[in-house]
């Protein structure tokens, strides 16, 4: 809101009107337009770079988690791996991918990989993990911050739901930190 962008409130959640914001202010600076506070976005935003100490990690959440959003509303399709449709490994291996970082194609063996993160450590770009139609993890999603996740649902496509949830609190599992 400060550059005067539109953002009602700073919440911790990287979602649409963040989303929009960083476009519009990439667009305007003359950036390429990716929704992605990479270095370049960073130092026109804070007159800074990112520190060193974190700038890998922070980074690929936050484009982890822009790129996410950007397939909000696409249908599910069981076995999808594309913007027509996703399933749920498929849409975390599409978008890991787009982001630079290998998964492998389904949710149990996601859930192999990285390293493990209790509950009350998540961070936004944190891989979570769900016990669905068959006992282990049988559906992942991508942690967005304040207890919100966004996957592939069967009922509603790329949606974003909360990991608290009568249905999705009951499936929990765990979660996997992927750098």
């Amino acid at each position: 809101m400060e550059l005067g962008y539109g953002v009602k409130s700073a919440d911790g959640v990287f979602g649409n009107e963040t989303l929009t914001a960083i476009k519009a202010f990439q667009r305007d600076r003359g950036m390429e337009v990716d929704g992605v506070i990479g270095e370049e976005t960073y130092r026109a935003l804070m007159g800074r770079t990112i520190p060193a100490s974190r700038a890998g990690s922070v980074t690929l959440a936050r484009r982890t988690i822009s790129l996410a959003m950007q397939y909000e509303g696409v249908p599910y399709v069981f076995g999808g791996t594309t913007p027509n449709g996703f399933d749920c490994s498929g849409f975390t291996r599409y978008v890991f991918a787009r982001a630079g970082v290998s998964l492998p194609r389904t949710a149990d063996a996601q859930y192999n990989m990285g390293t493990p993160v209790s509950i009350n450590r998540l961070q936004p770009g944190d891989l979570v993990f769900f016990t669905t139609y068959e006992a282990g993890a049988s559906h992942v999603g991508i942690y967005l911050g304040d207890g919100e996740f966004i996957s592939a649902t069967s009922s509603r496509g790329i949606a974003v739901a909360s990991l608290y949830s009568g249905y999705w609190g009951d499936r929990y599992i765990g979660a996997r930190r992927v750098d």
